[in-house]
């Protein structure tokens, strides 16, 4: 057939050649270019790929740049780098990368210390492991959660006796600087029964980060945890990035039936990554400087902790707040109170009288221990609350003198328990208390005072 006949032929005979070829199953993902770059936002044009996509900046000599798009504007898509930015150039190729991240996450993650990205950062070597596991967070229908009905034990009298924690509790440990939290992560670490230990150090100081590993972990505790860690330096994606591994890194062994204590130091510097990433790109400031988006990070990273369906396993979940100038009403500190199973308070005054774990029992709350433990042993914690907030709502008083022993019982009774009271709380960093004998410490201190009350009742 010549051309002029291919040209007058019908439409159905010209279609022929091309029945065989097939449909794309999706449009084709365009590259971008780099137009513009201010402070950490990068401005690509070209780029037809969704909020959250992944991409990557290639630059000359293998120096490429992972970043993600955080936002849009007409045909301006703002991308947030990964890592730190050297050698952009305008003009530089963005190129769509799969929009399935996956890792592998697995036992060979034990004893590891890993970035936000899953690269090691402990000079052991690169990570074994066949498994892709999707990056993507592992979605619960809440009504199928199986109920917080265990305790676990952390090995720490103060928590285990008085403010219990259940397997699948979200629990807020706020403290300020200097008060001792990293301490306490690090004998939780060592001492509790959990199956695995996932510790998340975000935001913090390149210095604390090695001695938190070396001198409160151990050998010992790091032998049975996983730690993630993006110091304050790294930039701001990679913070947030590393949170959601930790998170992720739980759900896994959560899925695989076994009791996980996820560790997260801290939710305030997740919130301050997310804060510069949302000033960054224009979004509004709201509360004391956090954009609303600030606020809707926080409850879905602490949501995904908690328990499995029955009979699977579980996530107990411990995040820091940083309560700058010891102020608990600091929106961050306010926002993940209403959302947790509970906080524990440490106290700067307690830390200055010698007292470790500076726990101020009587502004702690754990929701879900009256489910979880006996009637008798609330009645007992609930009694050494009583006693230890008498004593010091008259601590002035006793200090001065200017109380007068007899005319209170109450007080009385307060002020011969007190050091029994104080050195309950009080443990060494290397001293474990499981949760039967502190549970039968805690019967000793309030037995006295029990014994009195009768007599005194008779």
């Amino acid at each position: 057939m010549t051309r002029h006949d291919t040209i007058g032929a019908p439409i159905a005979e010209r279609l022929k050649p091309f029945r065989n070829y097939k449909l794309l199953d999706h449009l084709p993902t365009a590259q971008g270019r780099l137009t513009r770059m201010v402070g950490l936002t990068l401005e690509a044009v070209g780029l037809n790929v969704p909020v959250g996509s992944q991409c990557r900046v290639v630059l000359p000599h293998n120096k490429n740049i992972d970043a993600e798009v955080v936002g849009f504007n007409g045909d301006k898509t703002y991308l947030m780098p990964v890592q730190k930015v050297e050698g952009l150039q305008p003009g530089a190729r963005v190129v769509p990368l799969d929009a399935h991240q996956h890792m592998a996450i697995g036992e060979h993650l034990r004893g590891r210390i890993i970035n936000g990205i899953g690269q090691p950062l402990d000079g052991k070597g690169p990570l074994p492991g066949k498994s892709n596991v999707d990056m993507a967070p592992s979605a619960i229908n809440p009504l199928s959660r199986h109920p917080i009905d265990a305790p676990l034990d952390v090995g720490v009298r103060a928590i285990n006796g008085l403010l219990t924690v259940g397997r699948g509790q979200r629990i807020g440990l706020f403290a300020g600087s200097g008060v001792g939290k990293s301490v306490l992560l690090g004998m939780m670490t060592r001492f509790t029964t959990a199956d695995i230990v996932v510790v998340g150090l975000i935001g913090e100081r390149g210095r604390e980060v090695k001695e938190f590993i070396d001198q409160i972990l151990g050998d010992a505790g790091m032998s049975r945890a996983v730690v993630i860690a993006s110091p304050a330096d790294d930039a701001p994606l990679m913070r947030l990035r590393a949170a959601e591994l930790c998170t992720r890194v739980a759900e896994f062994f959560r899925d695989q039936g076994l009791n996980c204590l996820l560790l997260m130091d801290s939710l305030t510097r997740y919130a301050q990554a997310q804060r510069e990433i949302s000033l960054a790109i224009g979004e509004p400031p709201a509360t004391k400087g956090y954009p609303p988006s600030v606020f809707s990070k926080i409850p879905e990273l602490v949501e995904r902790a908690g328990n499995a369906d029955k009979g699977g396993g579980s996530i107990t979940a411990f995040y820091t707040v940083l309560t700058e100038g010891d102020d608990l009403q600091d929106p961050i500190a306010d926002s993940a109170r209403a959302i947790l199973d509970g906080h524990i308070v440490l106290s700067r005054d307690l830390a200055e009288e010698g007292i470790y774990p500076a726990i101020d029992i009587s502004a702690s709350v754990s929701r879900v221990m009256p489910s979880i433990v006996t009637p008798d042993h609330l009645q007992k914690a609930q009694k050494f609350k009583a006693l230890l907030s008498r004593y010091r709502a008259n601590k002035d008083l006793i200090s001065i003198g200017a109380y007068t022993p007899g005319t209170d019982p109450n007080i009385d009774g307060a002020i011969e328990r007190y050091p029994h009271l104080n050195k309950y709380i009080c443990q060494g960093m290397k001293e474990a208390s499981g949760l039967v004998p502190s549970m039968e410490q805690l019967f000793n201190v309030i037995a006295p005072t029990e014994r009195t009350e009768r007599k005194l009742g008779g």
